[in-house]
């Protein structure tokens, strides 16, 4: 299986990369391919509602999302990377999600699997609520399979989150795809 993660966030070696690389592991000795795109550091500028694209592109904007389109449509599987900033996704993988609306049908009909990584300082066990239903949201409305979540609550720096279960919890949803 293609899978790509949309990395939304702006430290580079925090704590939600080290659960993007142990999910990564795990996917790989499982036999999958993995792209990972670093969405918190690449040139996508916000949906401006114009909707000239039609809600199947071309989008008017003229940015990494072009290639970014094309690697997502050429995958089976999204895993959404974020650590949580005000009890949802980062601006930065936000503003890649919006631009989705350019290729609406494309992702509806593809019917991908999709899974969530994220990690927060919080926690409490309301900390994610809100990113679970919006991430909920997102695949009832793009005809996506959730494989799985892994919400590290508690996990404020990458020490904190190296020595907490939820790295095990990344690689074994990796490791379990099918």
């Amino acid at each position: 299986m293609k899978i790509i993660m949309l990395m939304g966030s702006p430290n580079k070696n925090g704590s939600s990369r080290i659960l993007a690389d142990y999910f990564i592991n795990g996917a790989k000795e499982a036999g999958h391919q993995i792209e990972l795109i670093d969405a918190a550091h690449a040139d996508i500028h916000p949906c401006i509602g114009c909707v000239r694209c039609g809600y199947e592109g071309p989008c008017v904007q003229n940015d990494d999302v072009t290639n970014i389109r094309l690697k997502i449509l050429d995958s089976d599987m999204i895993v959404f990377v974020t650590p949580l900033y005000y009890f949802g996704m980062t601006a930065q993988l936000k503003m890649l999600v919006d631009r989705f609306c350019a290729f609406n049908s494309s992702l509806q009909n593809k019917k991908m699997k999709s899974a969530l990584l994220s990690v927060a300082w919080n926690n409490d066990n309301w900390t994610f609520d809100d990113l679970e239903m919006h991430y909920k949201t997102l695949v009832s409305y793009l005809n996506f399979k959730d494989e799985g979540m892994v919400l590290g609550r508690g996990c404020g720096t990458p020490s904190m989150t190296q020595h907490s279960e939820y790295p095990h919890q990344a690689y074994l949803l990796g490791k379990g795809l099918r």
